[in-house]
C-alpha cells in the first residue's frame, strides 16, 4: 500500500510537469490525490526522490503563489505533508520557504471561519507546523515580517469556541519564535492584545496574550521591565503609543507573571509622590487594584509602596483622596483578615471627617457598600462612625448618608431574618441617628413630615415580617435617649393629627355634602390647612386637598375611612392599593395621593406590633436578652399616641398587668391609664390591684393607678372614687404609707373634685394638725413608712407631699369648679417661702427648709396657671427671689422649672424675671443657664408677640412682648430690703444692686437674641422708655413709701436703655397704651412729682455697669453651695443672704456676667442642642401636666384697670384731677383719670396653659358687671360682658383682706393699669389679652 502511494505521488508529479498550463480542474484533482497519498506516507528522508517530481512541478507552475482559493488550500496541504515526510530537512530553498510561510499564514487567516468545510484541514496545517517547529526557519531566512503578520493573524482569529488543541498550536508557534528572538513589534503586539479585555475585543486574544506572557516571561522580562520603567520614570521620552496604557499593562502582567515586575513595582512610589495630580490618581488606582488581587500579597511584599499608598488618603488633592477611597472595598474584601486591610479601614474612617464634603460623601458611600458586601466581618465601629455623618454640616452629605445607611440597615434586617446575623447595637444605632435628623432645621427633606415616610417605607424591606420589625424596634428602643424618643413622638403625633383631621374632614364632607355655604367651605379650608402641614410642600398639598374635595366618587372617601380604621398592616396595604386604584395611575397628583395614603395608614406601628410585644412579654422570650424594659418602653410609646391599637389584645395585657412578676408595673399602669377609654377591660377585674397600688404602692404608681381608674370608670366614676376615697381616709388616719395615700387623694381631687370635697375638711384637718403644724424633730408614729433617701427627713417630706396634695386639689383636670379656699393655700405658701416651714416653732436643718422652699416656689408656679389672679405681690416677690435662695440646689431647680414652664407656655411671662436674678449667681453653670434661658425666652416670645400683632392688624398692646417683664422686675427690686438707702451716693452699690435690671435691659437690646431683627430691637427700645416714663408717673400700690425707689430704678433704666440704643433711635414713637398692673401700681395722688434722682449719679451707675468694677470691700459674703443634708446658715443670717445676693460676686465680673452682646455670639451656636435636654431634668416637686384643662372662674372681686392719660383741663368736671405742676423731669404733663376709662369690675377668665381659646391665644376677658354672681354660668357671664362693652364702669375697686399675718393686706387685684405715653392722648381700648 505504501508503495502504491509513493508511485501515485511520483506519477502525479510527472503528469504535472508535462502540463504547460494545467487547468483548475486538473490541478484540483491531481493535488487532492497527491495530498491524500502524502498523508499516508511515513516520515523518511529516503522518500525525497519519490516526492521530488511533485515538488518541482509545484515550483515550476508557481502553484505556491496561485490566486485560486481552492488550489492554494490543496497546495498548502501538499507542502505541509511534504515537510512532514521529509523533515527535518525539506528540500526547499530560502526563497521557496518564504513563499511557503506566506501561504501558511494565509491559511491561518481563515481559521476564524469554523463553519467552513476546510476548517479541519486548516487546523491540521497549523498543528503540523507547530509540531514540526518549522516556524523557527522564518527567523533564519529573515521572515520577520511574516512572523509579525502570523502573530497578528493568530490574535485576530482566535475565538472563545476554538478547540484547545488549535489554541495550543498557535501558542506553541508563538512561544518558539519568542524564545528564539523578541522584537519590539512583537512585544507591542502582545501587550496591545493584553489590553484588549477592557476595550471590547474578544477575550480569547487576551487569554492568548496572557499565555504568551506566562510561557515567555524570561524572554520578555528585560523588554517589559525596560519599557515600563521608562514609562514610570520618564514617560515623555518613550515613543511607543502603549505608554499611555502602561499602568493597565502593569496590572495585567502582575496578574499573570508578577515575577516580571519585581523591579518595576517599587518605582510606582515615585508616581505617588509626583506633583501631577492626574498621575497620582492613576497610580493610586493601579496600586489599589494590585493590593486587591486576592491570590497575591502585594501589600506585604511591597510594604514601602503600601505605606505611601495609605498616605494618599490624606493627599492634598481632593481627587486623589477620593481615588484612594474608591480602592478600599476591593482591598479589604481581598484579604479581610490581614493587618493591612485593617490599616485601610482606619484610613477610610479618617476620611469620614475630611474637610472636603466630596471626600466625606465618598467615604460614606464606600463604607456602606463595604458593609453591605461583608456585613458580618466589617468592624461595627466603622458603621457607627459612618452613621455620625447624618449630622454632617453639609446637607448633601447627610442625604447620601441617609440613603446608604438605610440600604445597610435593610440588608442587616434581612440577614437577621434569615438567621445569618444576630442583633447588633452598632447597626441598631442607624435608625436612632436617622431619627435625629428631625432636629435638622436647614433641610426640608429631614423634617418630620418626610422622616415619617422614611421610617414607614424605607427603614425595613417590604418583605420583612411584622415580627421581625417588632424585634428590631425593641432592640433599638434599648438604645433610645430622650432626644430619640422626642423625635419619634413628634413623627407619630404628627401622623396621628393628620389621621384625626382626615377623619373629621371625611365625616364633615358626608354630613354637609349638600351644603355649600361659606361656613362649610371655610371649615374645609381650615381642615386642609391643618392637614397640609404634614407635607413637605404645604401650599401644593393644600391645592391637592381642594382637588380631592372636588371628586364625586364616594368610594374614594369610603376607602380613605377604611384605611384610617384598619389597624393591621396587610389589610391596610390592601386598602391602600384599592384607594390608589380608584385614583388612577395617570392622575396628575398621584404622588400626593400616594404620600397621603401612606400617612393615613398604620405603617409604622399597628395592632400587630402591639400583639407581638405582648406575646414576647407574656412568653418571657426577652428575659435572656435583657430587652423587657425596652419592650415596655416601645409599647408605652405606641399606646401614648395610638391607644386604640391595644384593642383586641386586652386579654394578654390584663394577664401581664395582673401577673406576679411586675418589674415594670409603673409603665404598665401608665399604658392602662392612656388606653383605658379605648379598650374593653372590666374595671372590676383589676380594681382590687389598682386599689392596692393606691394604698401600698409608690407615689408614682399611685398617681398612675388613679388615672387608670378614672380612664376605666366611665359613668360610675363618682361611686368608684367615693369607695376609694373612703379606703384612703382609713389608711390616712391609721398612718399607713401616708406619702402614697396623700398622692392618691391629690390625684382623686384632680380627676373628681366633687368626691374630694366630701372629704376635704377631714383631709385639711389632718394635714394641718398632723403634718403642717407638727414641730417634732422626728415624725409621729405611723409617719415613717417611707424611704430616707431624699434630701429632707420624714416630717419635711410629708409636708411637701401634703403641699402637693393641696395644690392638686386646686388644679382639676376637668371642669370649671369654683374654689374659695385658695387664699388659705397661698397663706401656707407664703410662710413656706419665707421660713421654709409653716409651723411657728421649728428647729431643723437648712437642707430641709431648702426643700420646703423649692416645693413652695414650684407650687406657686403651678398654681399660676389658673390662679395667677390671686397671687399677691408679696407672694410673687418671694417666689421670684427664690432665684436668689441661699441654696444652690433650690436655685437650680427653680431656674430649670421656670424655664420649662415658660417654654410650655404654662405660666405668665412675668415669672421670667427669675432669670435676671439668676444671671448674677455665684455658680458659673447657673449663671450661664440663666443667660441661655433668657435668650430663648426673648427670642421665642418676641416672635410670638410679633405674629400676634400682625394677626390683629398691627393693633393691640405691648404686654405680650418680653420687654414687659421690666414692669414686674423693677417692682421686685423696689420692694427688696437691700435697696440702697436714700442718702447713698455710692454708684458701686447701686450698680451691684441693679444687676438684674441691667442684665435684663442688655438682653432685651441684644440683636443676636432676636436673630438680628433691628426693627424689633428699636421697638423694644421705645417700649422700655415708655414703660419707665409710665412708672415714673405712677405710685407703688403695695407700699407708697417705696414709690421713690421705683422712680430711681426708672431713671437708671432710661439712662441704661439710651446708652444701649444701637442707632440712636428716637423714643418719641408711640406704641399705644402702656399697661401697668393695678396690683403693683396706682395713680399718684400727689400734686407734684418727686424730685428727679441725681442725673450725674445715674450716669455714673450706668457707666459703671458697662465696665468692670473693683472687688467690693465688704459687701456680702461668699456664695454658699448647699449639698444634701448639709447645714446652711440659719435664721437672720439666711435672710441676710437673700437680701445681699447681688453682692456675692466680685464686682469686676459685672461686665463679664451681663455683656450678652459679646458673650453669647459663639455660645448661641450650640444652644439649640443643649436646650433640647433641659426638659429632662428631674424635679423634686414636678408633677404631671393635666391631661385636659378648662377655664376656671377664680374671683368675684372688682378689678380696676387704670388709664393714665394727658387730658385737657377743661374736662375736669368729668375727671378726677390728678395732674401735677411742671417739674424738671417727665412728670410735667397732667395726669388725669376719666371715669369712663377706669374699667372697674373686670372679671378675668384664665385660659388653660395647654388648651388655647378659639382665637388661638391665651385670653383675658373683661366682664363689665360689678355685682357678678360667682355661681352664675361662666359662659353666660362672658357673653353678658361682651354685650355690655360700651357701658361706663364704676371706678370702685374692692380689695380683699387675706388670711395670714396680722396687718398684711393681700390685694387680689391683678389687672393692669393703662398708662398712655406722655406725648399723646388716648382712649382705653379693651382687647382680649394673654395672661401677664
Amino acid at each position: 500500500m505504501a508503495f502504491s502511494n509513493e508511485k501515485l505521488v511520483s506519477d502525479i508529479g510527472k503528469r504535472l510537469a508535462l502540463q504547460a498550463r494545467p487547468n483548475k480542474d486538473f490541478l484540483v484533482k491531481s493535488l487532492r490525490q497527491a495530498g491524500s497519498a502524502l498523508s499516508e506516507l511515513d516520515q523518511s528522508s529516503s522518500l525525497e526522490p519519490v516526492i521530488k517530481p511533485l515538488i518541482d512541478s509545484l515550483v515550476k507552475h508557481g502553484l505556491i503563489q496561485n490566486k485560486d482559493k481552492d488550489v492554494r488550500l490543496l497546495v498548502a496541504i501538499c507542502i505541509n505533508e511534504i515537510m512532514r515526510v521529509l523533515a527535518p530537512e525539506p528540500p526547499f530553498s530560502d526563497e521557496i520557504f518564504r513563499d511557503i510561510f506566506k501561504l501558511f499564514a494565509s491559511m491561518f487567516a481563515e481559521l476564524g471561519d469554523v463553519e467552513s468545510p476546510y476548517f479541519s484541514r486548516r487546523v491540521k496545517i497549523l498543528e503540523t507546523v507547530a509540531t514540526l517547529k518549522c516556524c523557527i526557519l522564518m527567523l533564519d531566512i529573515g521572515c520577520d515580517d511574516i512572523v509579525y503578520e502570523m502573530f497578528k493573524t493568530f490574535f485576530s482569529v482566535v475565538r472563545e469556541h476554538h478547540q484547545q488543541s488549535l489554541v495550543n498550536a498557535m501558542l506553541s508557534i508563538m512561544t518558539l519564535i519568542l524564545k528564539e528572538k523578541v522584537s519590539q513589534p512583537l512585544l507591542d503586539l502582545i501587550l496591545f492584545n493584553l489590553l484588549k479585555e477592557g476595550k471590547g475585543a474578544p477575550p480569547a486574544s487576551h487569554r492568548l496574550a496572557v499565555s504568551i506572557i506566562q510561557d515567555c516571561s524570561e524572554s520578555l522580562e528585560p523588554f517589559v521591565r525596560g519599557f515600563l520603567t521608562s514609562c514610570i520614570l520618564d514617560r515623555d521620552a518613550v515613543r511607543d503609543e502603549l505608554k499611555e496604557y502602561y499602568q493597565e499593562l502593569i496590572f495585567e502582567i502582575f496578574q499573570c507573571a508578577p515575577q516580571m515586575l519585581l523591579a518595576v513595582i517599587p518605582n510606582l512610589s515615585q508616581e505617588l509622590l509626583t506633583d501631577q495630580v492626574d498621575v497620582r490618581i492613576k497610580a493610586v488606582n493601579l496600586i489599589g487594584k494590585l493590593f486587591a488581587l486576592p491570590e497575591h500579597h502585594a501589600a506585604q511584599e511591597y510594604r514601602h509602596l503600601f505605606v505611601e499608598f495609605l498616605k494618599r488618603f490624606s493627599d492634598k488633592s481632593t481627587e486623589v483622596r477620593i481615588a484612594a477611597l474608591e480602592c478600599v472595598k476591593a482591598c479589604y474584601i481581598a484579604n479581610p483578615s490581614k493587618a493591612e486591610s485593617l490599616e485601610v479601614l482606619n484610613a477610610l474612617e479618617g476620611r469620614l471627617l475630611d474637610f472636603d464634603d466630596r471626600v466625606r460623601t465618598q467615604a460614606v458611600i464606600v463604607a456602606c457598600d463595604l458593609a453591605r458586601s461583608s456585613l458580618k466581618f466589617i468592624p461595627p465601629e466603622l458603621i457607627s462612625r459612618t452613621s455620625e455623618r447624618l449630622r454632617d454640616k453639609k446637607i448633601s452629605v447627610r442625604k447620601i448618608a441617609l440613603k446608604k445607611l438605610l440600604e445597610v440597615y435593610r440588608d442587616y434586617c434581612t440577614k437577621c431574618s434569615d438567621g445569618l446575623m444576630t442583633l447588633n447595637d452598632h447597626l441598631e444605632q442607624i435608625p436612632c441617628r436617622i431619627l435625629m435628623l428631625c432636629y435638622d432645621k436647614d433641610c426640608k427633606e429631614f423634617r418630620p413630615q418626610n422622616m415619617e415616610l422614611v421610617i414607614a417605607g424605607d427603614l425595613f424591606a417590604p418583605s420583612l415580617s411584622v415580627e421581625e420589625r417588632t424585634r428590631h424596634w425593641i432592640s433599638l428602643f434599648s438604645l433610645f435617649t430622650p432626644l430619640h424618643m422626642k423625635a419619634l413622638t413628634t413623627i407619630l403625633s404628627q401622623k396621628r393629627r393628620l389621621q384625626s383631621e382626615m377623619q373629621n374632614y371625611v365625616f364633615l364632607r358626608e354630613k354637609e355634602k349638600e351644603n355649600n355655604s361659606e361656613e362649610v367651605l371655610e371649615r374645609f379650608k381650615t381642615s386642609f390647612t391643618k392637614m397640609s402641614a404634614s407635607f413637605r410642600d404645604p401650599s401644593k398639598a393644600e391645592e391637592c386637598f381642594v382637588k380631592l374635595n372636588q371628586m364625586k366618587d364616594n368610594s374614594i372617601f369610603s376607602a380613605l375611612l377604611e384605611l384610617l380604621d384598619e389597624a393591621t398592616t396587610i389589610n391596610a396595604q390592601n386598602t391602600r392599593d384599592k384607594f390608589l386604584k380608584l385614583i388612577g395611575d395617570r392622575h396628575p397628583n398621584i404622588e400626593f395621593f400616594q404620600s397621603l395614603s401612606l400617612k393615613c395608614m398604620f405603617n409604622i406601628f399597628s395592632s400587630e406590633h402591639v400583639r407581638c410585644i405582648l406575646d414576647n412579654l407574656s412568653a418571657k422570650r426577652l428575659q435572656k436578652k435583657g430587652l423587657e424594659a425596652s419592650s415596655i418602653d416601645l409599647l408605652l410609646a405606641i399606646i401614648s399616641i395610638y391607644p386604640s391599637l391595644l384593642r383586641g389584645s386586652e386579654k394578654q395585657f390584663s394577664m401581664l398587668l395582673l401577673g406576679d412578676d411586675k418589674p415594670f408595673s409603673d409603665k404598665l399602669l401608665q399604658i392602662l391609664a392612656k388606653a383605658g377609654p379605648h379598650i374593653s377591660i372590666d374595671l372590676s377585674d383589676i380594681y382590687p390591684s389598682l386599689e392596692r397600688v393606691c394604698l401600698e404602692g409608690t407615689r408614682a404608681q399611685a398617681k398612675l393607678a388613679v388615672s387608670a381608674v378614672a380612664a376605666l370608670a366611665g359613668t360610675s366614676e363618682k361611686f368608684v372614687f367615693s369607695e376609694l376615697c373612703k379606703q384612703l381616709m382609713d389608711a390616712l388616719h391609721s398612718g399607713r404609707n401616708i406619702p402614697t395615700v396623700l398622692q392618691s387623694l391629690g390625684c382623686i381631687a384632680q380627676n373628681s373634685i366633687s368626691v374630694y370635697e366630701t372629704r376635704e375638711g377631714e383631709i385639711m384637718q389632718f394635714m394641718y394638725e398632723k403634718i403642717f403644724q407638727t414641730v417634732e424633730v422626728d415624725p409621729p408614729d405611723g409617719l415613717t413608712s417611707f424611704d430616707d433617701t431624699s434630701r429632707c427627713r420624714g416630717l419635711y417630706k410629708l409636708k411637701i407631699y401634703a403641699l402637693k396634695t393641696l395644690v392638686k386639689s386646686f388644679l382639676p383636670h376637668r371642669g370649671t369648679h369654683i374654689r374659695f379656699q385658695i387664699n388659705e393655700v397661698f397663706d401656707i405658701l407664703s410662710k413656706m417661702l419665707q421660713k421654709g416651714d409653716i409651723a411657728d416653732c421649728v428647729s431643723s436643718c437648712e437642707s430641709d427648709k431648702a426643700n420646703i422652699r423649692i416645693a413652695a416656689a414650684k407650687s406657686v408656679l403651678r398654681l399660676s396657671r389658673r390662679w395667677d389672679l390671686h397671687i399677691t405681690p408679696q407672694i410673687f416677690n418671694l417666689t421670684i427671689l427664690t432665684a436668689k435662695d441661699s441654696s444652690s440646689f433650690v436655685r437650680r431647680l427653680f431656674l430649670d422649672k421656670t424655664h420649662k414652664l415658660l417654654k410650655e407656655r404654662a405660666i405668665p411671662i412675668r415669672y421670667a424675671c427669675a432669670f435676671a436674678f439668676s444671671a448674677s449667681d455665684c455658680l458659673k453653670d447657673l449663671e450661664d443657664d440663666a443667660l441661655k434661658y433668657m435668650a430663648e425666652f426673648i427670642r421665642d416670645y418676641s416672635k410670638e408677640a410679633r405674629i400676634h400683632q400682625v394677626s390683629i392688624g398691627g393693633g393691640g398692646l405691648m404686654t405680650d412682648y418680653p420687654a414687659y417683664i421690666v414692669v414686674f422686675l423693677i417692682h421686685v427690686l423696689a420692694q427688696d430690703s437691700g435697696f440702697p438707702p436714700e442718702d447713698c451716693q455710692d454708684e458701686e452699690i447701686y450698680a451691684l444692686f441693679c444687676r438684674p435690671l441691667i442684665f435684663l435691659l442688655k438682653a432685651l437690646m441684644n440683636t443676636s437674641f432676636v436673630n438680628g431683627d433691628m426693627g424689633l430691637v428699636n421697638d423694644t427700645f421705645s417700649y422700655l422708655v415708655n414703660i419707665f416714663r409710665a412708672v415714673k408717673r405712677a405710685e407703688d400700690a403695695v407700699d407708697a413709701q417705696t414709690t421713690h425707689k421705683l422712680h430711681i430704678l426708672s431713671d437708671i433704666g432710661i439712662e441704661m436703655v439710651n446708652t444701649l440704643n444701637p442707632r440712636g433711635t428716637s423714643s418719641s414713637h408711640n406704641h399705644g397704651k402702656i399697661l401697668l398692673p393695678s396690683s403693683l401700681y396706682k395713680i399718684s395722688p400727689a400734686k407734684k412729682c418727686d424730685e428727679a434722682f441725681d442725673a450725674d449719679l445715674v450716669k455714673k451707675i450706668v457707666q459703671l455697669s458697662l465696665s468692670p468694677l473693683p472687688p467690693p470691700a465688704k459687701h456680702g459674703r461668699k456664695c454658699q453651695e448647699v449639698i444634701p443634708n448639709s447645714d446652711l446658715v440659719s435664721g437672720k443670717e439666711a435672710q441676710k443672704t437673700v437680701r445681699k445676693e447681688f453682692h456675692t460676686k466680685a464686682k469686676q465680673d459685672l461686665d463679664k456676667s451681663y455683656n450678652v452682646n459679646e458673650r453669647h455670639k459663639g455660645a448661641m451656636a450650640s444652644s439649640e442642642s443643649t436646650i433640647l435636654g433641659n426638659d429632662q431634668i428631674s424635679s423634686s416637686c414636678g408633677s404631671m401636666t393635666p391631661k385636659t384643662s378648662e377655664y376656671s372662674q377664680v374671683s368675684t372681686q372688682k378689678v380696676k384697670l387704670i388709664d393714665f392719660a394727658s387730658l385737657e383741663e377743661n374736662r375736669a368736671s368729668d375727671l378726677v384731677n390728678l395732674s401735677s405742676t411742671e417739674s424738671r423731669d417727665h412728670c410735667s404733663s397732667q395726669v388725669l383719670l376719666h371715669k369712663s376709662e377706669a374699667l372697674n369690675g373686670e372679671r378675668i377668665r384664665l385660659s388653660s396653659p395647654i388648651e388655647k381659646s378659639d382665637e388661638g391665644e391665651l385670653s383675658t376677658l373683661g366682664c363689665l358687671n360689678d355685682n357678678t354672681d360667682a355661681s352664675k354660668d361662666p359662659a353666660a357671664k362672658c357673653q353678658e360682658e361682651t354685650n355690655n362693652r360700651g357701658a361706663k364702669i364704676s371706678k370702685k375697686m374692692v380689695s380683699l383682706q387675706a388670711k395670714g399675718k396680722k396687718g398684711r393686706n393681700v390685694s387680689l387685684d391683678t389687672s393692669v393699669s393703662e398708662v398712655v405715653d406722655v406725648n399723646e392722648d388716648a382712649i382705653a381700648r379693651r382687647t382680649r389679652r394673654r395672661k401677664l
